[in-house]
């Protein structure tokens, strides 16, 4: 194919510079100067665009794609063929791609790994919805645009390459670190397929590598078919549950689609209590057009292979591993049928030739002997071959039905510990979570998901469930809100209710919040129980103490101690109290205050006099004592010194202003 850049194909769309090549295509910028918008431009090798079948197909699959409305599914705007060019237009995503970012930092934390999968599968579940299979997920085929937006590429183009013209049915087309054991064993592929190449995304998400390597596509098209795709390390058991049931080597094990394999996803997240996280954008390296040609991984066409089947590589030149998968190469048939070249160094030494001697002349009886020893021979072998075969077969079949299989062990009733090691001695992976009891004392185990005697896979996770005992009443904090100690009791498994009976005063909570829980908090109760939560109703009133006749500094004193906050009001006259105590209060002794503790404090006048009390004394005496106190003195019905006084017009010991008339009543 020439050179496309600059160009306008079918005079519409303006090819510009390169953004990656692959095995397959090229993908360019462009610009579609009918609409005037930037656009992705992947143009076909021309071994695919000189056959109509190609073409044909590729229409097809590309019109299938166009079809796909979802916004994690890059669009398809047009495909066509201009001369010995096959090419598709799709949206450009400015950004990078998963393997940009993956580069940039190895590997990803299990909440953005989780966040990146779920944002793959719910286009994946769109188009599998639909009836489309992707059959080439790859990190190269994840974008990441701008704002973390991720976005799935070249859905059916891998379906569009696999035409008859192109491959056969002794090869398949796919991107070998990515190809479930089906496309490899048989070159059939389906929504599980998918979800196998998915669960080999997540594992190298999590680790920074592909679950299998190899110096040669064959060997790692081989290990898929062969191999149990390892344990993932370093993460919480149900992460890595998600990557092994994602890549089982038996499709009906897998999740049954996509969309199946988001669910299980979305609440393993939940289960975990990650949130979603966003996608760092990651630009792609400098000359990544260039890199892309040697290091991406791209589409690949290997042979299929029987699962177990045995196999002899070619001896090809040794290469240094790089980071992520193989680059795209295609693998002939007879590759496997390359006889091994001698792995010895330097040229070896031409041994001398011995000149042959003439044969001797057989007589027709050694020749028989010959023959009937070569035939004895073929039968010896061809009965080892039988022999040995039927034992393989034997063994496989032991394996496959009965030797790979165990049955979980009955731990119920045991402590926690001795029942990890007892799941784990039954060659059994062991996940411990806790449940509330009422009859199982706290640390013995309940029960086994799957339960006791049934059969299960070398290697299959058993989830331990662990006694906590009865159910404690949490503690909760005086002072929350209604609704958090609501939470907090049906967290354990508790029923909260309210009571206006049981609610109480308090002064340090305020009115409507939680005081505290009854039964207390810590205390143990069955499963269900119905736990009361107390509400204040504020400071409980308390009765004004009578300080009536106190001076200002003792009366303060002990309104203060009563909890009270006294304040001085205006004095008034009193003739009970003498000037400078206290007459009264407001409020009124013994009434009940609440929130408002502010009592007013109201002191009596002081008058200045204390009146004596003259009464039954001599009217001279009593005029003389009244008098020298200051008082004025004024005498009815007998006015003679020694008249008696029989009553005075203010008692004695009132208080009363200097200079106040007292009227004398004397006889």
């Amino acid at each position: 194919m020439t050179n496309v850049i600059g160009g306008l194909l079918e005079q519409r769309y303006r090819v510009g510079a390169l953004v990656a090549r692959g095995g397959m295509s090229t993908v360019y910028r462009g610009v579609d100067t009918r609409l005037e918008r930037p656009v992705a431009i992947k143009v076909m090798d021309p071994q695919f665009s000189s056959d109509p079948q190609f073409v044909a197909r590729f229409e097809r699959e590309a019109r299938a794609a166009a079809g796909l409305h979802h916004p994690g599914v890059v669009a398809v705007h047009d495909q066509g063929v201009d001369e010995d060019r096959v090419y598709l237009v799709m949206e450009l995503v400015e950004g990078g791609t998963l393997r940009d970012l993956l580069n940039s930092r190895g590997k990803l934390d299990v909440a953005l790994a989780l966040t990146v999968l779920e944002r793959v599968l719910s286009p994946l579940a769109a188009a599998h919805k639909a009836g489309l299979v992707h059959r080439d997920v790859k990190p190269e085929n994840v974008l990441i645009g701008r704002g973390g937006a991720v976005k799935v590429a070249d859905f059916g183009l891998a379906r569009a390459v696999a035409t008859p013209g192109i491959t056969s049915d002794t090869t398949i087309l796919g991107t070998v670190a990515y190809l479930s054991p089906e496309q490899v064993a048989s070159g059939s592929a389906d929504a599980r397929s998918d979800v196998y190449s998915a669960g080999v995304l997540l594992y190298e998400m999590l680790t920074g590598t592909p679950p299998f390597v190899g110096e040669t596509a064959i060997s790692v098209a081989y290990r898929h078919v062969n191999d149990e795709v390892p344990p993932v390390p370093g993460v919480p058991a149900e992460v890595a549950e998600l990557v092994r049931r994602a890549t089982r080597k038996e499709p009906f094990l897998r999740p049954a689609d996509a969309e199946a394999f988001l669910s299980e996803v979305e609440t393993t997240r939940a289960q975990l209590g990650m949130a979603a996280v966003d996608v760092p954008v990651v630009a792609p390296a400098p000359s990544a057009a260039e890199e892309t040609a040697t290091l991406e991984p791209q589409t690949e066409r290997v042979q299929p292979v029987g699962v177990g089947a045995a196999f002899t590589e070619a001896t090809v030149p040794v290469r240094r591993p790089t980071t992520g998968p193989r680059g795209t190469q295609a693998i002939p048939r007879d590759l496997l049928a390359e006889p091994m070249p001698s792995p010895a160094a330097g040229t070896p030494r031409p041994r001398p030739v011995r000149p042959r001697r003439p044969p001797k002349k057989k007589t027709p009886e050694q020749l028989y002997e010959e023959m009937r020893a070569r035939s004895k021979k073929q039968l010896i072998v061809w009965i080892s071959v039988v022999v040995v075969a039927a034992v393989i077969i034997g063994v496989t079949t032991w394996w496959m039905a009965i030797g790979r299989m165990t049955s979980v062990p009955d731990v119920v009733g045991k402590e926690q510990d001795a029942a990890a090691v007892i799941v784990e001695d039954a060659s059994l992976k062991s996940a411990v979570t806790t449940e509330n009891s009422d009859t199982v004392p706290s640390g013995q185990v309940l029960r086994t998901d799957p339960a006791a005697g049934v059969q299960a896979t070398k290697g299959d996770l058993v989830r331990i469930v662990v006694s906590r005992g009865k159910p404690v009443v949490p503690q909760v904090q005086p002072g929350v809100d209604v609704s958090v100690a609501e939470q907090e009791l049906a967290g354990v498994g508790l029923k909260p209710q309210l009571n206006e009976a049981d609610d109480a005063f308090s002064d340090r909570v305020p009115k409507g919040k939680v005081v505290t829980l009854k039964p207390a908090p810590g205390t143990a109760v069955n499963i269900g129980s119905t736990v009361t939560i107390v509400l204040s109703k504020g400071v409980q009133p308390k009765p004004v103490p009578n300080v009536k006749g106190k001076t200002k500094e003792e009366a303060f004193a002990e309104l203060s101690a009563a909890g009270f906050d006294p304040i001085e009001g205006p004095q008034e006259p009193s003739g009970e109290v003498e000037g400078g105590r206290v007459v009264r209060t407001n409020p009124a002794a013994g009434t009940a205050l609440g929130a408002d503790k502010r009592v007013t404090v109201i002191i009596a006048e002081d008058r200045g006099v204390t009146v004596p009390n003259v009464e039954g004394k001599r009217l001279k005496e009593a005029k003389q004592t009244l008098e020298r106190a200051g008082l004025q003195v004024e005498v009815q019905l007998n006015n003679r010194d020694k008249a008696t006084v029989i009553n005075q017009s203010i008692r004695g010991g009132e208080r009363v202003p200097k200079g106040t008339k007292i009227t004398l009543i004397a006889v």
